[in-house]
């Protein structure tokens, strides 16, 4: 039943939330978890600023203080762009163009330019697949550049890369060689890369941090299923095999456990990740749960007890977080590629037309707080996923940024 509510590590240490900076793609968990104020209404009239970007992208804006960085790239795929812009009015401070004629294979919906950057304060790096991966100063200046390969395959690139302390940790899965590596963040210097499979079908998901009993684990979802690995050594600790391939979506991770779907119809699956040593499939997993409506590109979120999950096709479906029951199943109207953002309770979900959908979980049903709208211009597409930033919304279609106010 649909319901509208009427309203206009030692060393290494996981990354903990910040209000001020939005650091990474899905922000400073990776998991899309934000808190203070965050918007639930707004529309093309709530546009603080816009401004059209050097190119295309599906990638998310990031922030550290006052600016505001997202890529974007020619539309035959031959310049690839990193702009840093203030993050009040839109306007460019600086831009970097990185030319190559080493161009990857593209499925028709992604970009070249899907990757968001990361940024610590200090630095901010671009995944460029095989136009590389480059590292600049807050004002701009190179630092270092990284070939990681040639990314061959009919898909694209689609990871982003991650900062925590002296290391980034980049997904290179490809329809060929595949590895997970960590470079030194001053240097470029690979520190450790660890061999994923060989010819994956799909798989790009960008790996999280986070606690064990044990210490620290780096998780990646992929192909064959979701895998633990020391994020110091780079070796694997475990890996429980999915319901099915294509393991794009980035794991949840809360309760102590890891909440995972497929990308291909398949099961939602839960795995401990406590003391788990190789394959872990009979042991640690919790409980798995069948899904509806198709493939699954969103990421699963859990907020308190729930578990929604939307499938590319807007079928969500919310389930106990602890017994996987399910609870019900209903349709949001669109399409849906990006991932969901969780803020003061509630589930924001951005349709490829532009339109948001604030949702407050409930196990009698879905339940809509509010119906966000921006956009319009003819052939518009938002792939991207939400940023939220000092009380502001930033979302980007493939080639226009919007920086939007709103209520909450």
């Amino acid at each position: 039943m649909k319901t509208f509510l009427i309203a206009s590590l030692s060393s290494l240490a996981v990354a903990t939330l910040s209000a001020e900076n939005w650091s990474q793609f899905r922000g400073p968990t990776g998991m899309g978890v934000a808190e203070g104020p965050v918007p639930t209404q707004w529309s093309n009239a709530s546009i603080a600023w816009k401004v059209e970007l050097p190119g295309q992208g599906q990638s998310s804006a990031v922030n550290w203080g006052s600016k505001l960085f997202v890529t974007a790239a020619s539309k035959d795929g031959s310049t690839r762009t990193l702009l840093c812009l203030d993050k009040a009015t839109g306007k460019t401070l600086w831009r970097r163009d990185v030319a190559t004629e080493h161009k990857e294979s593209l499925h028709k919906m992604n970009s070249w330019a899907t990757p968001s950057a990361v940024t610590d304060g200090e630095r901010v790096i671009a995944f460029f697949g095989p136009a590389g991966t480059h590292c600049y100063d807050m004002n701009g200046k190179e630092q270092w550049s990284k070939n990681l390969g040639d990314f061959p395959g009919g898909w694209g690139i689609a990871a982003s890369p991650v900062i925590e302390g002296n290391q980034v940790f980049q997904n290179c899965d490809a329809t060929g060689p595949s590895r997970l590596v960590s470079l030194d963040k001053a240097t470029g210097k690979i520190l450790w890369e660890t061999k994923r499979n060989d010819k994956p079908k799909g798989g790009w998901s960008t790996p999280i941090l986070i606690k064990t009993k044990t210490g620290p684990q780096l998780i990646l979802n992929g192909e064959d299923g979701a895998k633990g690995y020391d994020p110091v050594k780079g070796n694997e600790l475990w890996f429980c095999q999915s319901f099915n391939g294509r393991g794009s979506p980035v794991p949840f991770h809360a309760h102590g456990l890891l909440y995972v779907v497929n990308g291909k119809p398949g099961d939602l699956y839960v795995v401990n990740p406590n003391g788990a040593k190789g394959n872990v499939t009979k042991t640690h997993m919790a409980w798995h749960a069948k899904r509806n409506g198709g493939r699954d590109l969103p990421a699963p979120a859990v907020v308190g007890d729930f578990v929604l999950v939307t499938a590319m096709g807007g079928v969500t479906t919310c389930y106990d977080a602890k017994t996987g029951k399910s609870h019900w199943i209903d349709r949001l109207e669109g399409a849906f590629s990006g991932s969901p953002l969780i803020a003061n309770g509630l589930l924001y979900l951005q349709s490829e037309a532009g339109v948001t959908y604030v949702i407050r979980p409930s196990k009698d049903g879905l339940v809509i707080v509010s119906r966000n709208e921006v956009g319009g211009q003819e052939g518009e597409i938002f792939r991207a996923t939400l940023s939220p930033i000092d009380g502001k919304i930033y979302t980007r279609s493939q080639s226009i940024l919007y920086c939007l106010n709103g209520k909450e």
